[in-house]
């Protein structure tokens, strides 16, 4: 009776568990985002003293039109002088310069006009010989780097887990990185998952 009870019990939680999980998830990002969009919403204007209900999800709505019309900004040529004016402000703040740039370029790497910096998943040993630590290749070393070293380097960025914004930069011989089939999306799935999700599914 109790391994018929363990055994089905098991069997429920690996099908309910990760559907309510994903509309946990879902409920608290929605949420999240409807109440950072009532901050720049005039009271008149929410939705609830308009309708007289509350509508879930219009915060995600207005963050995509924020979005687009910020987007539709930028190719405008006042709005790229805006721009460029605003980057050189926040590049004055002492500390708000390194986190402005650190998320610039992590964003441009990852989506925008530099999405390609990701060349491949690679494998590295790291932190000692025969571990492994899954990275991914930006580009080759250059300058001062590359010239005071014997060997041939290229710049490999290795994520933590469960958060890949954040991680090392290492600077690897070329012949001893070892080159991975996966894809940069399947790459980040094994990493956030902690490596519980191995393959794509």
């Amino acid at each position: 009776m109790k391994d018929f009870f363990r055994k089905y019990l098991v069997a429920g939680a690996v099908v309910v568990l990760p559907v309510a999980g994903t509309i946990w998830i879902l409920k608290t990002l929605v949420l999240w985002m409807d109440n950072i969009a009532r901050e720049f919403i005039p009271h008149a204007l929410q939705p609830e003293e308009l309708f007289g209900i509350y509508i879930p999800g219009v915060g995600i709505f207005l963050t995509i039109f924020l979005l687009l019309l910020v987007g539709m900004f930028t190719r405008l040529y006042m709005g790229k002088k805006i721009i460029a004016l605003g980057d050189r402000f926040l590049n004055k703040i002492p500390f708000g310069k390194g986190i402005y740039s650190l998320i610039k370029q992590l964003m441009n790497a990852m989506m925008g006009k530099n999405r390609g910096a990701f060349q491949r998943a690679v494998l590295v040993e790291y932190p000692k010989k025969g571990t492994y630590a899954l990275g991914f290749l930006t580009s080759d070393c250059s300058g001062e780097i590359q010239e005071k070293t014997t060997s041939f380097l290229v710049n490999v960025f290795v994520p933590t887990t469960p958060n890949p914004t954040s991680g090392f930069l290492l600077m690897v011989p070329k012949e001893e990185i070892i080159p991975l089939q996966m894809g940069i999306d399947e790459a980040f799935k094994l990493l956030i998952s902690g490596g519980m999700v191995n393959k794509s599914e």
